[in-house]
């Protein structure tokens, strides 16, 4: 019997906040398996921006925003995409509206704040933070998501609906879409359990789960959601790589061709020598392989591409403003890192560019935003010429420290 049966999908976080259990214990229990809304799971929460930062942000051209409206008459729904004028905001009223803006953790270093207390999952794994300012009765309609997410109540109260029939046993849910809305919005919705969640509370939800939720008043929603590249996403990037390393001169050979019996036949020899054709073009080298999947998931569903910035100074220069305290080098926020351990060092992953550096230097920079004089010193020399690289590319900036 599958133990996770009787668990509970409602608990109280207590002192173990934000899980309510220890992280291994989660992943083992719920994680990708079972849907749960923990009760103050950030006690005494204060949301780290106000519904007007988060309209001022998707008023700018650079933010990836979403205006959803629901008219309940006729249970229509109107999806429009930012940026938004200012002046919009004041003429929705006060009831059925949604506004969303993706990645405000690159916007907003309050909202990254939050982005530590996931560190049980791998950072590579998580995509970005999701604000949402509903008004009174404001929803997106009930859905699935693709991915796991963390929806954590930030102000107000929004009144959840989910059917857990599948972590219940009693079959996998229908996912049929409606083909009247221009979203992907579910045809049918049973809800098996039902919840208004209050500042600091945290519903955890894994990939496809129905789920619906109602704002009972203005309330912002902070979604942390996971990346989960698609099979036909990884086998098409790896694909594409492979064939751009390809050597042409490799190709299909049947040396130990037999006269066939039918000559218009393409028989089970030919389909082996396919086969072993294909497995050469396998990538067999594990570094390989890890080089290949590194540089794709830092890069994937990035919303900007990092591009250089000014002229830096001379490295002399550079070290010498670090070492006085007088500058800091600020990671890029679209700048995705990873690291994976290769040969006697290291790979640094960079939005999906491979940077061969020791061990401790990767443990360093993927884990590390801000590099002051004492982090610069005590990386390798071989970690500072990667430094100096990647400010080179723009995914670093030379701030003064005053500034910060």
């Amino acid at each position: 019997m599958n133990h996770t049966a009787a668990l509970p999908f409602e608990l109280d976080a207590g002192g173990n906040a934000p899980l309510g259990m220890p992280p291994a214990q989660f992943l083992r229990d719920y994680w990708q398996k079972r849907p749960l809304l923990i009760r103050n799971a950030f006690p005494d929460f204060e949301a780290p921006l106000q519904p007007e930062d988060l309209a001022g942000l998707a008023c700018e051209e650079v933010a990836l925003s979403r205006l959803i409206r629901h008219d309940r008459a006729r249970d229509g729904w109107q999806v429009e995409t930012g940026p938004f004028d200012e002046d919009l905001f004041p003429g929705l009223g006060d009831r059925d509206w949604t506004l969303l803006v993706q990645d405000v953790d690159k916007w907003d270093a309050d909202v990254a704040a939050l982005l530590p207390h996931f560190a049980f999952l791998p950072r590579w794994r998580i995509d970005d933070i999701m604000v949402s300012f509903a008004a009174t009765g404001g929803s997106v309609g009930a859905h699935v998501d693709q991915y796991d997410v963390f929806l954590l109540q930030g102000q107000g109260h929004r009144r959840w609906q989910i059917d857990a029939s599948d972590a219940m046993g009693r079959g996998v849910p229908p996912q049929d879409f409606r083909d009247d809305v221009e979203m992907r919005l579910l045809r049918e919705f049973t809800p098996t359990h039902e919840w208004v969640l209050g500042p600091g509370d945290m519903l955890y939800l894994p990939p496809m789960v129905p789920h619906h939720g109602v704002a009972e008043d203005p309330c912002l929603t902070f979604s942390v959601g996971m990346r989960a590249p698609s099979v036909s996403e990884l086998m098409g990037d790896y694909i594409d790589t492979l064939a751009a390393e390809a050597d042409e001169s490799i190709r299909y050979h049947d040396e130990t061709l037999q006269p066939p019996a039918d000559p218009n036949e393409i028989d089970a020899d030919a389909m082996a020598r396919v086969v072993e054709a294909l497995n050469v073009m396998r990538m067999k080298d594990p570094d390989r392989l890890g080089d290949w999947f590194g540089s794709f998931i830092t890069g994937y569903r990035n919303a900007q591409q990092v591009v250089a910035g000014g002229t830096a100074p001379p490295r002399i220069e550079l070290e010498w403003l670090l070492s006085q305290g007088q500058a800091v080098l600020h990671r890029n926020p679209f700048t995705r890192m990873a690291w994976r351990r290769a040969g006697d060092g290291a790979r640094l992953f960079a939005s999906g560019t491979a940077w061969p550096v020791p061990l401790r230097d990767a443990r360093t920079l993927a884990a590390e935003a801000r590099l002051d004089g004492r982090t610069y010193t005590a990386l390798s020399n071989a970690g500072r010429e990667t430094v100096l690289e990647l400010l080179a590319e723009g995914h670093y900036t030379l701030l003064d420290a005053d500034s910060e």
